[in-house]
């Protein structure tokens, strides 16, 4: 990413401070990690909205903080549980030249041929963790599910091989899986022929009141 994002220094202060800070439109965070001691850090809250809708939350920010250029990702954005908004931000400084752990959401495409037959399809795991590049940190990870059938799964020994980066979950981990279609309510007949009444009181239509 080619935007710097300024960031400013600031003391670290009380609650009430950091109110004031949210309340004149910036977000406290720290930035913190490679060749950088952790520092508490305010950012304009409208250029970061801006930059997160624009390249995402798992991409390499480039932080201006006060005139020094520093390579970053995001590691924690804390929001406002009633509206939304960015509490507070997290950020990691890194090492261009050395690959790091991410997690990167999975998207699917193709229509299953489960699907066409009429089962559903579920995604029990939305994310994978990888180890790659900073520079070649990929915003989603496509995975084609066309040929899963109902009763079946994808799973990531699946797609392994496909990536150049290192996935770092076992094989076994469950990306895709096709349940089939709920089963129709089928009235069952009793031994006599009479139909087995199901939540009532048990007894038999005919049988008469005493």
């Amino acid at each position: 990413m080619n935007t710097v994002l300024p960031v400013k220094t600031r003391g670290k202060g009380r609650q009430s401070s950091l109110n004031q800070l949210r309340q004149n439109g910036a977000i406290p965070g720290v930035v913190y990690g490679y060749q950088m001691e952790s520092t508490a850090v305010s950012l304009d809250a409208r250029q970061f909205a801006k930059m997160l809708a624009q390249f995402g939350n798992k991409n390499v920010f480039q932080l201006d903080v006060d005139g020094k250029r520093v390579n970053a990702v995001l590691t924690e954005v804390q929001r406002c549980a009633l509206k939304g908004n960015v509490k507070h931000v997290d950020f990691k400084s890194i090492n261009m030249s050395e690959e790091l752990e991410v997690d990167i959401p999975v998207t699917v495409q193709g229509k299953a041929i489960g699907v066409a037959d009429g089962g559903f399809l579920l995604q029990p795991n939305r994310e994978v963790r990888i180890k790659v590049n900073p520079s070649e940190i990929p915003e989603t990870i496509e995975v084609d599910v066309t040929d899963v059938a109902i009763g079946t799964s994808l799973y990531v020994g699946d797609i392994r091989e496909k990536f150049s980066f290192e996935i770092l979950q076992e094989d076994d981990y469950t990306l895709v899986t096709i349940t089939p279609p709920a089963a129709e309510n089928v009235q069952e007949d009793t031994v006599d022929g009479t139909p087995e009444v199901i939540g009532g009181t048990g007894k038999n239509p005919s049988d008469s009141e005493e």
